[in-house]
């Protein structure tokens, strides 16, 4: 409990923080963004629980997996078991939140970390949110457990439902192209710029690869995993820009039994 009062002091401080800069190409508001945060770190809550409550494969039917149950476009990896690949995917994983950070090294974002932060905030929030509500309510095996050397309690774990869709290659692809695009609305000038991008790119591309290698996710957990995670990380901060230009906003809905946002797109 103390670490979400301590949580939530911070945003608020950020958001006051962020209020104060004038030099930035966002603009953040208080009265959007954190009913938004709180309604996606709920959602993000329950989300979990529900992935936490699925029920595992009986023994039976961990013993009788059939590869051709599988999609075709995803077989070739149904049996796939790795502990070196799933342990080496956490160097790139956690490596990925630290991105956003380095642009403190930048002078304009460092003027504007506050407001930095409560948009990164925002953009986990509602990847995870859009994560584990969707892994809540979808079981699919994971690749593992078609392997028949794999243990038997591996596989009737409720985690061995988790396949659909891939979280860290989401969460992953969400903090690097955050992170790339901050850059690049903060300096849109500068030649550094399409490095940034392909190490965005490549970086949850190397988690999804040794996610489906550990046997985690197959290839489309995956794709879809990285489509939504780089969308998150684009688009919060686009929604957010001063100058949008995409036509898309965001807003706060409130009713008796529901909180949340919705997203509008005006032709």
């Amino acid at each position: 409990m103390k670490r979400i009062y301590s949580l939530l002091f911070l945003i608020t401080f950020s958001f006051n923080a962020a209020l104060a800069q004038q030099d930035s190409p966002y603009k953040t508001s208080f009265k959007v963004d954190a009913p938004i945060i709180g309604a996606t770190m709920g959602l993000s809550y329950y989300g979990l629980t529900l992935m936490q409550d699925k029920p595992g494969l009986t023994e039976y039917q961990a013993t009788h997996m059939d590869k051709n149950d599988v999609p075709k476009f995803d077989r070739f990896s149904a049996g796939y078991s790795s502990e070196s690949a799933k342990k080496a995917s956490d160097i790139p994983f956690y490596g990925s939140f630290a991105a956003p950070f380095l642009l403190l090294l930048n002078d304009g974002v460092r003027s504007n970390a506050g407001q930095v932060f409560v948009l990164y905030v925002e953009t986990m929030a509602v990847t995870a949110a859009l994560f584990t509500m969707t892994n809540g309510n979808v079981p699919r095996n994971r690749p593992l457990t078609y392997d028949p050397n794999v243990d038997i309690s591996e596989k009737t774990r409720a985690n061995a439902q988790n396949s659909f869709y891939a979280g860290h290659t989401a969460a992953a692809a969400s903090a690097a192209f955050f992170g790339a695009k901050i850059f690049h609305d903060f300096n849109p000038d500068s030649p550094a710029r399409h490095y940034v991008w392909a190490a965005a790119a490549a970086v949850p591309a190397t988690v999804g690869y040794l996610r489906l290698k550990a046997g985690k996710h197959f290839l489309s957990d995956n794709i879809l995993g990285y489509v939504i995670g780089a969308s998150a990380g684009i688009l919060v901060p686009q929604l957010h820009k001063k100058s949008n230009k995409t036509n898309l906003s965001l807003f706060p809905v409130s009713a008796p039994n529901f909180n949340g946002a919705v997203m509008t797109y005006s032709f």
